[in-house]
């Protein structure tokens, strides 16, 4: 049963990233933090893959170095495109090391090893500047599924 409902999850992942990847170039993810909503853009890979199986999420997010939200999950997740890059502020990424989901949201021109890319917020990424410690949610932004039905 746990077997047929993990290949039902990947393939309407699978098929969703096919109906909105025209339009989009990736998957539209709502991102709500108190009151600020947000919206970020998943690119297509194993990673991504796997956190959208397991939206809507919830997430305790801790402020880390004044510049990162993070949350470590418990169990690794796959990550086979990792590299030592730098990041722009919104940028989404995974730390595979501490299996660290982390949004990125102030500049500091360093280079981190092991990161796997997921996406980017397009805008309103600033509000983590003045919100310590915060529960963000993730879910799937409904508003371009329902459009592209149409």
């Amino acid at each position: 049963m746990f077997k047929c409902n993990l290949i039902a999850i990947a393939t309407l992942t699978l098929s969703l990233f096919s109906l909105m990847a025209d339009a989009t170039q990736g998957i539209r993810i709502k991102v709500t933090a108190g009151e600020q909503t947000m919206i970020a853009t998943f690119e297509d890979n194993d990673t991504t893959r796997e956190i959208i199986s397991r939206l809507p999420l919830t997430l305790p997010m801790q402020d880390l170095y004044s510049r990162e939200m993070c949350y470590r999950f418990p169990d690794a997740l796959p990550a086979n495109e990792t590299k030592t890059s730098g990041y722009e502020v919104g940028d989404i990424v995974y730390w595979a090391p501490r299996h660290s989901f982390v949004i990125m949201y102030k500049q500091n021109g360093e280079k981190i090893s092991h990161l796997q890319k997921i996406g980017k917020i397009n805008s309103g990424v600033d509000i983590f500047q003045n919100t310590g410690d915060i529960d963000v949610k993730f879910e799937l932004d409904n508003t371009v599924i329902h459009k592209e039905k149409y």
